[in-house]
């Protein structure tokens, strides 16, 4: 059974940092595609940021510039680093690898930029 477990959200004020984890963990031979999505309060869920395999990297516009993912394909991990948050951040953030061509989700992880 696989596994995707979040970690690193929190409360955090404008201008700050946060560095956001995920780790696959399970029967798992092939992890394709691993990116982080958010949900804010009565919006869509949208893209953050998707690696593929061989650290090919994309960005959803409101956070090009200011987050950076990246993976660790031994460990099945992938990271978020988020700096320069802003209010507009606030949303759970939701990890998701691509194990051959199915989707996995983890439980989410809460972020709060204060003002």
């Amino acid at each position: 059974q696989v596994q995707v477990v979040e970690s690193g959200g929190g409360l955090v004020q404008a201008g700050g940092s946060l560095r956001l984890s995920c780790e696959v963990s399970g029967s798992i031979f092939n992890i394709n595609d691993m990116g982080w999505y958010r949900q804010a309060p009565g919006k869509q869920r949208e893209l953050v940021a998707r690696i593929t395999s061989g650290g090919s990297a994309t960005y959803g516009d409101p956070v090009k510039g200011r987050f950076t993912i990246s993976r660790n394909n031994a460990k099945k991990t992938v990271y978020l680093q988020m700096n320069s948050l802003k209010p507009s951040d606030t949303a759970v953030y939701y990890c998701n690898a691509v194990i051959t061509v199915v989707p996995y989700w983890g439980q989410g992880t809460q972020v709060t930029v204060s003002s």
